[in-house]
C-alpha cells in the first residue's frame, strides 16, 4: 500500500511529467512548463479524487508549489507522517 507522500508525488509526476527527484521545496508553478491553468486544474482534480477532499477556492488559488500543497492538504486532515 502506498503512503500519502508516495500518492502525492505520483500525482505530480503523472500530471507534470517530471522526475521524482525534482519534487522538493523549490518545485513551483513558475518553474514548471506544464503547470499552466489546465495543469493546475488537472492537479487539483487528481488530488481531490485521491485524497477524497474538496478544496475551497482560496486553497486552489494558493496551491502554487509542491511544498505548499502538502500544507494545504494537512488542513484537510491528510497526513504525510508515514
Amino acid at each position: 500500500m502506498m503512503t500519502n507522500i508516495e500518492k502525492y508525488k505520483n500525482i505530480f509526476i503523472r500530471v507534470f511529467d517530471v522526475r521524482e527527484d525534482s519534487l522538493n521545496e523549490s518545485f513551483t508553478f513558475a518553474d514548471t512548463e506544464k503547470w499552466d491553468s489546465l495543469g493546475h486544474i488537472t492537479l487539483i482534480s487528481e488530488l481531490e479524487n485521491e485524497f477524497d477532499v474538496m478544496f475551497d477556492t482560496e486553497d486552489i488559488l494558493s496551491f502554487g508549489s509542491f511544498e505548499n500543497g502538502m500544507k494545504i492538504l494537512k488542513k484537510y486532515r491528510v497526513s504525510f507522517d508515514n
